[in-house]
């Protein structure tokens, strides 16, 4: 019989997911900053030790946090450019759902800025999701005349306008679920609706075509 390496424990793979169940709930909860090995390896029940062994410092530790909710977003809702507004509903549910994810990538964009540190899954969830609707406009299927990357970045803003950690979300006036997803849904249809024919295309407001998306756009990281 095979015996174990020697420093790993039976466990380790258990571990290593509460390790990372608790990093969510902890950078969630207070940021890059303010978060804390101490308390990460306290709610994980593993030695703090375990945190560096496993995922590095605690910037990598984020990264990983970053990437795998991103994972889970693109896992549990599948960007769907045929039907954007139901996309945003079922975006829209899961974010109500998770309220971590939001404030994590509050706390990204906060932390890091535009250009700092990026986790490969937030630039890759972006791309698959900015070079679909690329596609779907240069084949037809999306008819609007917003550049792809404004269109994805005002379609999120208005998914996570009601988010309750949102600044736009006003806590004062009380909606049921489903008044507010509806609302998204409907925002997003008439975003989508071709402009009319007196008003400048989105693609060349000041004069001039836009350039290529910047690797970030607000809400890229969900």
């Amino acid at each position: 019989m095979s015996e174990k390496p020697k420093g790993v424990p039976r466990d380790s793979e258990a571990t290593k997911v509460r390790l990372l169940e608790a990093a969510i709930e902890e950078f969630g909860a207070y940021g890059i900053a303010g978060a804390r090995v101490d308390r990460i390896a306290a709610a994980g029940q593993a030695n703090k030790a375990l945190i560096y062994t496993y995922f590095g410092t605690k910037d990598q530790l984020f990264d990983k946090v970053m990437d795998t909710c991103i994972e889970r977003i693109l896992t549990a809702v599948p960007f769907d450019v045929d039907d954007l507004p139901a996309y945003s509903g079922r975006l829209f549910d899961y974010l109500i759902e998770h309220p971590h994810q939001y404030r994590l990538s509050a706390w990204h964009r906060l932390e890091r800025g535009v250009d700092g540190p990026t986790p490969g899954g937030l630039t890759a969830s972006f791309t698959i999701r900015h070079d679909a609707m690329v596609r779907a406009k240069r084949d037809g299927a999306l008819d609007t005349s917003w550049n792809p990357a404004d269109l994805l970045a005002l379609l999120l803003g208005v998914v996570c306008a009601w988010v309750p950690s949102s600044p736009t979300a006003p806590s004062s006036y009380p909606e049921p679920h489903a008044v507010r997803r509806a609302a998204v849904t409907e925002a997003v249809r008439l975003l989508l609706q071709p402009l009319p024919p007196t008003t400048p295309a989105p693609d060349h407001f000041h004069g001039r075509a836009r350039s290529a998306p910047r690797t970030l756009i607000p809400h890229e990281d969900l």
